[in-house]
């Protein structure tokens, strides 16, 4: 899945999509208890196949390694695996891929008034106010979190 590396400085490594091929996995499609366990299910054919459930417009998505820990109180750790979708418009309050004077790096948009603001989620980084000389690129939106537990 990941491959074709496309850029690795920065705080996201940046890698390109393909969904030419299918892999279907297995599914429980009637959910898997948290609490009590439930009884044995039959799930033998029920599959799924990430590329058709996660990537909706796979001309424009791609991956994204993260290098850092701007983002922890959102739930996005070091190492985890972005996707991220480059024909989403860019809105108030997303988890934004953006090329910053030079480099990727991942925050959270805020438009207040007549300025833009890149959110780290994360107290020990500042907020980032864009001006007049900053390189801002809305490279895409952050629509999946893959993770290690």
């Amino acid at each position: 899945m990941l491959q074709n590396k496309i850029r690795n400085r920065s705080a996201i490594s940046i890698y390109l999509s393909n969904t030419d091929t299918a892999l279907p996995l297995p599914y429980a499609e009637q959910g898997i208890s948290a609490g009590f366990p439930s009884p044995a299910m039959d799930f033998a054919d029920k599959t799924i196949d990430l590329n058709e459930h996660l990537i909706k417009h796979p001309a424009a998505t791609f991956f994204g390694r993260v290098k850092g820990h701007s983002l922890k109180n959102a739930g996005i750790d070091d190492g985890d695996l972005l996707i991220i979708d480059r024909s989403l418009e860019p809105t108030n309050g997303k988890i934004a891929v953006c090329y910053l004077d030079g480099e990727f790096t991942a925050k959270r948009i805020k438009k207040y008034r007549n300025e833009v603001w890149l959110l780290p989620e994360n107290e020990n980084y500042p907020p980032i106010r864009m001006q007049p000389g900053n390189e801002l690129i809305v490279w895409g939106i952050v629509t999946y979190v893959i993770k290690a537990i």
